[in-house]
């Protein structure tokens, strides 16, 4: 994730737990994912901790829910409660009272507030009292079930495709008779793309001893062809004016 990474802290002084995290969807759908029977099993777990298989819930105030599932090790678990505010989309308390956790009775607050890029979703857990092993446990456990929302709702990226880029110099002896303007502008152009190697935009460059003159060979990710031409055309090398273009060709398939 980005700027917008699942966060949570615990006063455990206090029994008391805040997270926040940015999901990009709006408050609406957030909402709904919070407390739609049929739509919360879908995402609230992972098959290396836990699964949850079933929730019900009357989402009224003084309604009851009760969410069930397996942990990874097949024994069930159940967390139930009441829902004591409901104000859809900005606002969601409940009770919760989790099956492990005998007799321990706290609250959970959504607050569902409209951001630029989506919606900050920010968790107020509270009344564990000097239950502090309880606090500290659902502290790191907030932030995996915020990430999980999150792969659930925000769209998936469209995958990155693989060009072939070719880097034809003005002459074929370019190589080995370049002018101080020209080693200059080449010089940039390798620094151009050590950065992007690190940034994991480039996949290998180099130069290519075809027999009928060097040419620069690069393999570049980009999101589509227009991605790609601004990649190239802000090649220093290109923009210094000295003769060098690039010609692309797509990659039918890239096996990395």
């Amino acid at each position: 994730m980005n700027d917008g990474q699942a966060r949570a802290i615990a006063d455990v002084s206090a029994g008391l737990i805040l997270a926040t995290v940015t999901i990009e969807a709006a408050p609406e759908r957030v909402f709904h994912a919070l407390t739609d029977p049929a739509e919360l099993p879908r995402w609230w777990g992972s098959d290396e901790l836990y699964r949850t298989t079933s929730h019900v819930a009357d989402v009224r105030p003084g309604g009851k829910w009760r969410s069930e599932g397996k942990g990874s090790d097949g024994e069930p678990f159940a967390v139930e409660g009441e829902y004591l505010e409901v104000d859809p989309p900005r606002r969601l308390v409940m009770t919760w009272k989790p099956g492990w956790d005998e007799g321990s009775v706290t609250t959970v607050t959504y607050l569902l507030e409209p951001a630029a890029n989506g919606t900050k979703l920010t968790l107020r857990h509270e009344g564990f009292g000097d239950r502090a092993q309880s606090c500290s446990n659902h502290a790191s456990g907030w932030p995996r079930v915020f990430d999980w929302l999150c792969a659930y709702l925000e769209p998936m990226p469209a995958p990155l495709q693989v060009f072939h880029c070719r880097l034809i110099p003005p002459r074929p002896d370019f190589a080995t008779t370049l002018t101080e303007t020209e080693a200059a502008a080449m010089a940039k152009h390798a620094e151009y793309l050590k950065k992007l190697r690190w940034e994991g935009t480039v996949v290998l460059f180099g130069p290519v001893a075809d027999p009928a003159g060097a040419w620069g060979l690069g393999i570049i990710k980009a999101a589509d062809e227009n991605a790609i031409r601004a990649i190239t055309e802000a090649d220093p090398a290109v923009k210094a004016g000295i003769g060098l273009r690039y010609e692309i060709l797509p990659m039918i398939r890239a096996v990395m």
